[in-house]
């Protein structure tokens, strides 16, 4: 499975009245904590891949986590990757099998967010700690189909009044890690 990305700066407070003016359905908030690791074989800064444990409490109080890879960005116009990811019922005892094989934790993002669905797509609003606000609008989609979809998300950022043109293809981890550089 492929997911389609395109991320961007955002107003959070403009851009939650555009959302419910388009039709846009709020589908939840969550915090989440991100390990990102590092892998005793390769280095995914050079692969470009990620491999993370996502650690995501919702407004319930309530916990869940899930061990997602990422490969490869899969073109220049777009956030778009291969991306698998499953559920752990234990997270301590997923990063225990990740350590004991060499995995090491290399960062952690911390985030709020805010996830709504429209025409298709989620759409998410990002309060990241260290970074600032974003807007994430993505979709799953099979390999033939990345094209259309990424062109009917930029047509939807469009109609939420924003400009595809500005958006980040570098992840959270990668901003993250460029600002600790500077």
């Amino acid at each position: 499975m492929y997911e389609v990305e395109l991320k961007l700066r955002a107003d959070h407070e403009s851009l939650r009245d555009r959302l419910t003016d388009a039709g846009a359905t709020k589908t939840g908030e969550y915090r989440q904590t991100d390990t990102y690791y590092n892998a005793p074989h390769r280095e995914f800064a050079d692969t470009d891949e990620a491999l993370r444990i996502r650690r995501e409490v919702p407004a319930d109080g309530s916990e869940e986590a899930k061990l997602t890879y990422k490969g490869p960005l899969i073109e220049a116009e777009s956030k778009t990757r291969e991306e698998h990811e499953t559920r752990v019922v234990d997270d301590d005892a997923a990063a225990g099998i990740l350590a004991g094989l060499g995995f090491e934790p290399a960062a952690t993002v911390d985030k709020n967010r805010e996830y709504y669905d429209l025409d298709g797509y989620t759409i998410v609003l990002d309060d990241v700690t260290d970074l600032g606000t974003f807007v994430e609008i993505e979709r799953e989609t099979t390999e033939d189909e990345v094209e259309h979809v990424r062109e009917k998300a930029i047509e939807l950022l469009g109609r939420l009044g924003l400009d595809a043109d500005d958006q980040i293809r570098t992840s959270y981890l990668g901003l993250l890690l460029a600002q600790a550089e500077e």
